[in-house]
């Protein structure tokens, strides 16, 4: 669905609350609080009234909860970031629907963010690559060390032809890659390609799997028949000209929710239905307040 399209079909309240009934209750609206379907709308109010007397609208308990922005702004927001293959930052986002303050944006991308994340993720199977890469921070001094000591690690894991997925991670070490693996891959995973780094022997034998390949990237090797890693690191790819070219500054508290982002629209490139499949898990999707999400992680 192109942009215009979407603005002309859903620019009014009345309209988008009608795909949101739809997409949340599919089978006929339910009571939050009882399950019954013995509902009425009450035009005025725009909201449901259950038979136990409980009122609740469409957006009530998920991530619209609470907002004064139009919904017909959420829905344009909704787009763009759907739509944007390397993301769009909240100051673009504020610009582009003139939204009035920038905390307002930030925190309205951060809820579709959190939305992106509900989801079920099957585990991978066929021919599966396995990498991880560092971001962020600024080098200093010489040495591998003194490059990656103050950068945050991203563990990749991508099927062929299939999805991927992304983890903010405290290390690459191969125990820390072997539990990774051990909850994504399948048992029966036809293979899995690595490079030869160290942590990724220790942890495919610590992770059981049996069936690995390896690139011998130490010796300047990256294609060897079908033995690579260029499947994954395309997406690791990916995601740097998203940090550096759209988000610029993001930081490490909330990178796991950029990864959760740029994983869910990458897994669903190939969607007609992007658009409508996100606005199915924001209405589906527990809420996020403003001070959870700004909370200071204690365990960090």
């Amino acid at each position: 669905m192109a942009l215009l399209a979407m603005l002309k079909k859903y620019s009014t309240d009345e309209k988008c609350r009608e795909i949101l009934t739809k997409l949340r209750w599919p089978e006929g609206v339910r009571c939050p609080r009882c399950k019954e379907n013995a509902v009425c709308y009450l035009v005025d109010r725009k909201q449901f009234e259950c038979s136990c007397g409980y009122q609740f609208s469409v957006t009530s308990g998920t991530v619209f909860n609470d907002s004064h922005l139009p919904l017909e702004t959420w829905f344009a927001a909704t787009y763009l970031l759907c739509e944007a293959k390397k993301g769009m930052s909240a100051l673009q986002i504020k610009r582009t629907l003139g939204i009035g303050g920038y905390k307002t944006a930030w925190y309205l991308c951060h809820r579709i963010r959190h939305a992106m994340a509900q989801t079920d993720k099957p585990m991978l199977d066929g021919k599966v690559e396995l990498d991880a890469t560092y971001v962020g921070g600024i080098n200093k001094g010489k040495g591998r060390i003194c490059r990656v000591d103050n950068k945050e690690v991203v563990i990749g894991i991508r099927k062929r032809n299939g999805d991927l997925r992304f983890f903010h991670s405290r290390d690459a070490k191969g125990g820390t890659l072997a539990r990774y693996i051990r909850e994504n891959v399948s048992q029966d995973v036809e293979v899995i390609f690595t490079d030869d780094a160290s942590a990724n022997e220790a942890a495919i034998r610590k992770s059981g799997m049996k069936n690995h390949k390896t690139i011998t990237h130490s010796k300047g090797v990256y294609v060897m028949g079908d033995i690579h890693t260029n499947t994954v690191e395309s997406a690791f790819s990916l995601l740097k000209r998203g940090i550096m070219g759209t988000w610029h500054r993001l930081s490490a508290k909330h990178l796991a929710a950029y990864l959760e982002e740029m994983e869910f629209r990458f897994n669903r490139r190939n969607r007609s239905d992007l658009f409508l499949d996100t606005l199915r898990h924001m209405v589906t999707a527990p809420v996020l307040t403003f001070k959870k999400l700004t909370k200071v992680n204690e365990a960090a």
